[in-house]
């Protein structure tokens, strides 16, 4: 065992992770403000610039065509067109299911008060698709379709001059209204304030690298933002019975994504966590991406031996990982015993990459421990819950003396004379 002490009782690691901060987040923060800056009042020239300087793009138009977005469509192999439709088929059916769980309200909480809320679309939203080392097709489905379901007005898609052609095409199958081969910070810039081409968002969704992610923090109020995301995250918790040639290979699966991918099995049993490190040490010999996988194991890798399951629940509650599996003998009842996650996969035949490419639920989820107080991005992150209320002349009998008092008592004279004008004409008016 390692001289490690786990934030948990009852948990010693058998591996502990390597977890360093981030080097250079002062550099990105000013690069990232620097460039809010230049396009917010350059607008088009900046985003050239940038686009140039960047991503080597020297483009004379941002906007994908209809032409070229029907180019891209058509370029696509047949089976990889179909197994997009496909996801975005069960996107959209779970959308639309979570949807109709949202329900406009009107009730009359006391004689004459009446109180509600209403459903509102956001009327237009960013969508920001990553390029990365890799074409991922899921991920303007999981952006791009619940905004759609949702009602959005209008939806804008950014993804950098040098994405696969087949995300472009991705974007359009999705039902995105307008593409932009913009990418990086100056992408989030040009969503946020608004070019002389691309129009200003009220939303943005996406996941990016750093620089995404501190610019969307940068403009975040003015503009609102789905989450901040991190590194992606797995951890599976498993006792005796499970599986360590799976266990292995659903942790490499996510370690592939990003050398500083967060991987980590939680278990009560030391023998299946022995075995486990020794299956991801045999499959990285054979794995294409090991290269990635490897750093990513080596550095953020964790193995957690718990002398309990309530002990291995209490840790899992406190990483609050971004994918959380269960592997245990009675998953359904031990997966309601977990409260802090992303999003969670029960049973081993649950698999991370069926969400992640196209069972239908969301596979942008919350990173860094904010699983403790967030879930994904999902079709309400689409729409506004907006109150309302109004009122008949018993009503304002029964609220207006305790508001003028409270308003009294608060030293709020306009306050206590709004209250108490309405309560005066109407007194007047019975008189």
């Amino acid at each position: 065992m390692q001289e490690s002490h786990p934030p948990v009782q009852g948990v010693t690691w058998m591996r502990a992770p390597r977890l360093s901060s981030e080097s250079g987040a002062m550099d990105i923060q000013n690069t990232v403000s620097d460039i809010l800056s230049k396009v917010k009042s350059d607008g088009d020239a900046a985003v050239s610039e940038f686009s140039a300087r960047f991503d080597k793009a020297d483009l004379t138009a941002f906007e994908v065509t209809s032409e070229e977005r029907q180019q891209a469509v058509d370029a696509l192999d047949p089976q990889t067109r179909a197994d997009t439709e496909f996801a975005i088929a069960n996107v959209t059916k779970f959308a639309e299911a979570q949807l109709a769980t949202m329900l406009p309200l009107e009730v009359e909480i006391l004689d004459g008060v009446h109180l509600g809320h209403r459903i509102i679309p956001v009327e237009r939203v960013g969508c920001y698709v990553p390029g990365g080392r890799y074409p991922l097709l899921s991920a303007p489905i999981m952006t791009i379709v619940p905004a759609k379901v949702a009602g959005v007005d209008e939806v804008i898609a950014c993804l950098p001059p040098n994405a696969h052609q087949a995300m472009i095409a991705g974007c359009h199958l999705s039902g995105a209204d307008r593409i932009f081969r913009i990418g990086g910070a100056q992408a989030i810039a040009a969503m946020a304030f608004g070019t002389q081409t691309v129009p200003a968002v009220n939303k943005i969704v996406g996941p990016g690298n750093a620089f995404v992610n501190e610019a969307k923090r940068q403009v975040f109020g003015p503009v609102g933002i789905d989450q901040l995301a991190g590194p992606s995250e797995i951890y599976i918790l498993a006792d005796a019975t499970g599986d360590a040639e799976m266990i292995a290979t659903d942790l490499l699966a996510q370690a592939e994504h990003d050398v500083r991918t967060r991987v980590g099995l939680i278990t009560t049993d030391a023998g299946l966590a022995e075995r486990v490190e020794a299956e991801v040490t045999r499959q990285l010999q054979d794995l294409s991406t090991a290269s990635t996988a490897q750093q990513a194991w080596n550095d953020y890798g964790e193995i957690a031996i718990c002398e309990d399951e309530a002990a291995m629940i209490a840790y899992s509650d406190h990483i609050a990982a971004e994918h959380l599996q269960v592997h245990t003998a009675d998953p359904k009842a031990f997966s309601k015993k977990l409260r802090n996650y992303g999003s969670l996969f029960i049973g081993e035949m649950a698999s991370v990459v069926y969400s992640d490419k196209c069972c239908g639920t969301n596979h942008t989820l919350p990173t860094m421990a904010a699983g403790r107080y967030t879930g994904g991005l999902w079709v309400g992150a689409y729409v506004k819950v907006a109150t309302h209320q109004w009122m008949e002349p018993e009503g304002v009998q029964q609220v207006a003396p305790s508001a003028v008092r409270q308003s009294a008592s608060e030293g709020l004279e306009g306050h206590r004379r709004a209250a108490q004008l309405r309560l005066d004409r109407l007194q007047a008016k019975a008189g």
